[in-house]
């Protein structure tokens, strides 16, 4: 090979490998021991101490001193081998769990005494439905949804007080479309009656703005806006979305059975969700759930293949590792054989708030 062939072979590979190196330094996912082999593929993290995560085999765990020791919780009553997708917490003493499957397979379970005992709150009768995510604004808000029923995209409302009712503005579904289990993340919630919701499948991906949210008035449809995420089959399109305020948003996804696969996996809004851009520099692969850090004052996306960070609302994206995660709620993720990691701000090598 000539020489100057040779010297620019060589600088294009140095070019590769400094977009495919994870950062340099002390950024790290620091792995917990949770005492469990669950797949794990729920976390919330209430505060800086307190943090429950929830997976296979109806599996609880919580901490409440930073992720330094974590408890397996009591199992609901015939909840043994419930899927438990999601968890929302408020303290170690108060939280929520979603558990994700077929008809009564879909359950929604309260503790108020630090996961001693649960009493449940809602279970799925419908045969063909199929509960997906279940976000709190505040413990009196909050917002559940399934895959769709009868055209529309099942969804339950708590306002103000105890109990579920159906929104009767639920977002209409196309054929082909669903919401993702995977990290109860394909929707977030701002408020009474103002959420996101992110899909895929067949049909597409898209974002789905509730009525309120985007117009203002109960009275209207949900907005759809497109997002340019992987398309084109059941196991493609957006699977988490997030908002560090109500303009700047991130949605990320891609194709699930095609992890390494870059393009197509995150894209990025300034204007609350009506358009969304792909970023100049995507995560490294498919990616089932982002947070905003505060923090750290980044975006952490997490999947199959490994994890990024984005320092500027999701235009560009840098390798933090090639592990395997299911879900994010910074400083925490969980992800297979019940592995958990925390990333301390600190290791961003940016001062904390």
């Amino acid at each position: 090979m000539p020489f100057v062939l040779h010297r620019l072979a060589m600088m294009l590979i140095a070019i590769a490998a400094t977009l495919a190196t994870p950062i340099a330094g002390a950024a790290q996912w620091q792995m917990q021991d949770s005492h469990s082999t669950a797949s794990l593929r729920g976390i919330h993290a209430a505060n800086d101490s307190v943090a429950w995560a929830s997976g296979s085999e109806g599996t609880i765990l919580r901490t409440g001193d930073g992720g330094l020791h974590w408890q397996r919780c009591a199992t609901p009553p015939g909840a043994e081998k419930l899927d438990f997708r999601g968890v929302w917490a408020w303290d170690t003493e108060n939280a929520v769990v979603l558990s994700s499957g077929p008809g009564e397979l879909s359950r929604v379970y309260k503790t108020t005494d630090g996961c001693a005992h649960w009493t449940e709150e809602a279970q799925n009768h419908d045969p063909q439905g199929f509960w997906d995510a279940l976000v709190f604004e505040d413990e009196e808000t909050g917002v559940l949804i399934g895959d769709p029923l009868k055209g529309h995209f099942e969804t339950l409302v708590m306002i103000s007080g105890p109990g579920w009712v159906a929104d009767e503005k639920a977002c209409p579904a196309r054929d082909g479309e669903a919401g993702f289990a995977a990290s109860n993340s394909a929707l977030f919630v701002f408020g009474p009656r103002r959420y996101v919701i992110a899909t895929g499948g067949k049909a597409g991906p898209r974002v789905l703005l509730s009525p309120l949210l985007a117009y203002n008035d109960s009275n209207k449809e949900c907005l759809a806006t497109s997002v340019p995420l992987a398309a084109g089959n059941e196991s493609s399109g957006a699977f988490s979305i997030s908002f560090r305020d109500l303009k700047h948003g991130v949605v990320v996804g891609g194709d699930y059975k095609k992890p390494d696969l870059a393009a197509g996996t995150a894209a990025w809004t300034a204007d609350g969700g009506h358009r969304w851009t792909a970023p100049s520099k995507p995560p490294h692969g498919y990616r089932s759930a982002v947070a905003w850090y505060p923090d750290a004052n980044v975006w952490v996306a997490v999947g199959t293949n490994g994890s990024d960070i984005s320092r500027d609302d999701g235009k560009t994206w840098q390798v933090l590792d090639d592990g395997k995660w299911n879900a994010v709620s910074p400083p925490f993720a969980v992800g297979p054989g019940g592995q958990i990691g925390k990333l301390p701000a600190e290791s961003l090598s940016v001062k904390p708030r």
